[in-house]
């Protein structure tokens, strides 16, 4: 990393975007041997509040009959009303472009709140039934109540929450254990709603760059785009009328092929080309099925190990040519 970051260095003196003088501080500055703890104390904060909210999960659904249900409303609303109170208090405001806090660790009170807010609401509606029998309601409710802060804030991690409260809404639970499970491949009416709800991610993402509107909230919208569709494409290839996912496969693979280097993203990239290359695969499988022949067999039997080196090679030339770009102007 080191030597990446002096190269890198070196380039963009020898282009001209560093002065002699400048490229001399930061190689006398390199010398002095200093290193920054703050992204790792950011996670260990990040951590906490983790460990924090779920615990209050844990010990509400523990002691919900030995202590009481208005005892444990109120410690939990008094704990989200003090973190939205400081938060508010430290932020400067809603507006359009990024801001940051003076302190990072305001960014982390709001998701405090944030999580507390829904541990709240999902407890006021388990217990007293608020919204009636239909749990659908309380995440939608969630999902405008996180998209607010969000927005407010300037937090994406909160965005999250809210794009995630959104899928569940409409009967899709994120998680690694629900697609472990099969959750979307074993409704395919899911699908549908998540290529629906993806597309709309879509939209808002298309517009807030557009628009300029928290212009970064794009990659938030982006990866959850993604995955939604990839995950429902893969399911629909798999189901009796798979071939009216290949178009969508195909379609979904070239727009996210192309943002990702339009905005620069590696991350992107990559996951685009493994649901592209798992759905390619799909689609294969589909095509030797219908001809289901000995000789194509052991054909592709043979022709397998070859597939899968080439299939390595093509991935990793096609990053580094990918990250070749994103560097072209300090090569």
């Amino acid at each position: 990393m080191e030597k990446q970051e002096e190269y890198f260095t070196e380039r963009l003196a020898s282009k001209g975007f560093v002065t002699s003088e400048q490229h001399n501080e930061i190689k006398q500055y390199r010398q002095l041997g200093i290193f920054s703890l703050n992204s790792e104390l950011l996670f260990f904060v990040y951590v906490s509040v983790l460990l924090f909210t779920s615990g209050v999960g844990i010990f509400v659904y523990k002691n919900i009959d030995s202590i009481g249900h208005l005892a444990i409303l109120s410690a939990n609303f008094v704990l989200m009303l003090l973190s939205f109170y400081f938060s508010f208090k430290k932020a400067k405001g809603f507006s359009k472009e990024e801001f940051l806090f003076d302190n990072p660790m305001y960014d982390y009170l709001v998701l405090t709140g944030s999580i507390l807010a829904c541990i709240f609401i999902g407890y006021v509606q388990y217990q007293f039934a608020v919204f009636g029998k239909d749990y659908g309601l309380v995440s939608l409710f969630l999902a405008v109540l996180c998209f607010g802060v969000a927005y407010y804030f300037d937090n994406k991690s909160v965005l999250s929450i809210a794009i995630t409260a959104l899928a569940t809404f409409i009967g899709i639970t994120i998680t690694p254990q629900t697609l472990l499970q099969n959750e979307v491949y074993s409704n395919p009416q899911l699908s549908y709603y998540g290529l629906a709800l993806g597309a709309v991610l879509i939209l808002i993402m298309e517009y807030t760059i557009r628009e300029k509107f928290k212009k970064h909230f794009y990659i938030v919208y982006a990866t959850f785009a993604l995955n939604l569709i990839g995950i429902c494409c893969i399911a629909g290839l798999l189901e009796r009328y798979w071939y009216l996912f290949i178009f969508i496969m195909v379609l979904a693979f070239y727009y996210f092929y192309k943002v990702s280097h339009q905005i620069l993203s590696t991350f992107l990239l990559v996951l685009t080309l493994l649901y592209g290359y798992v759905g390619f695969n799909i689609f294969l499988g589909r095509i030797i099925g219908l001809l289901d022949t000995p000789n194509i067999i052991e054909l592709i039997i043979y022709l397998l190990p070859f597939y899968v080196f080439g299939s390595i090679y093509l991935f990793i030339k096609c990053i580094r040519k990918f990250n070749n770009e994103k560097h072209a102007g300090i090569q």
